[in-house]
């Protein structure tokens, strides 16, 4: 094969991504790196959270959440060990890699699927902790309310994505 066989033919396939990524809407095109941004800001929220705990520092909480250090020294702030600060940050920060990769391959099948089942279940996995906090623990940590809404935020922006990029693809 020569060089402008191969040439043309990377060239004819870099035209066809481009063209099928500029066919698909604008929402398919806009809402992984939205939810890039929401991974982002989870990550950083979790993070604070893991890492006041891991150094038993008091985590900074603002009026009217001041029950942020009731939550972190409850016994429902630890899943078999380990702080649900380091899970939150494992979560966030997988959810982050699907919605990179889908930003670059907005319509493919399996990171449509993948982002909305597990953003799904981080919106499972936050109503039973804001329900525990609500019905055990009677405090509410700014931390934990920022995740569980930047969880359905994320379930909210995959969800559209997904049904956005299956009408244009």
């Amino acid at each position: 094969m020569t060089s402008v066989t191969r040439e043309h033919m990377f060239g004819s396939m870099l035209a066809a991504d481009l063209e099928r990524t500029m066919a698909i809407g604008t929402t398919a095109r806009v809402a992984p790196w939205l939810m890039v941004l929401f991974a982002l800001v989870g990550i950083a929220d979790a993070f604070y959270d893991s890492f006041a705990i891991l150094h038993s520092q008091r985590l900074w909480c603002p009026p009217p959440f001041n029950g942020c250090n009731i939550v972190a020294m409850s016994p429902y702030a630890r899943v078999l060990g380990i702080p649900l600060g380091h899970l939150g940050v494992v979560y966030f920060a997988f959810m982050l890699m699907l919605s990179a990769l889908l930003a670059y391959d907005p319509l493919s099948r399996g990171l449509r699927l993948g982002t909305v089942l597990y953003a799904a279940a981080g919106v499972l996995a936050s109503l039973v902790l804001v329900y525990i906090e609500f019905t055990y623990i009677h405090a509410f940590s700014i931390y934990d309310l920022m995740s569980a809404l930047l969880t359905v935020l994320l379930f909210i922006t995959a969800a559209s994505h997904s049904g956005a990029a299956r009408i244009s693809g």
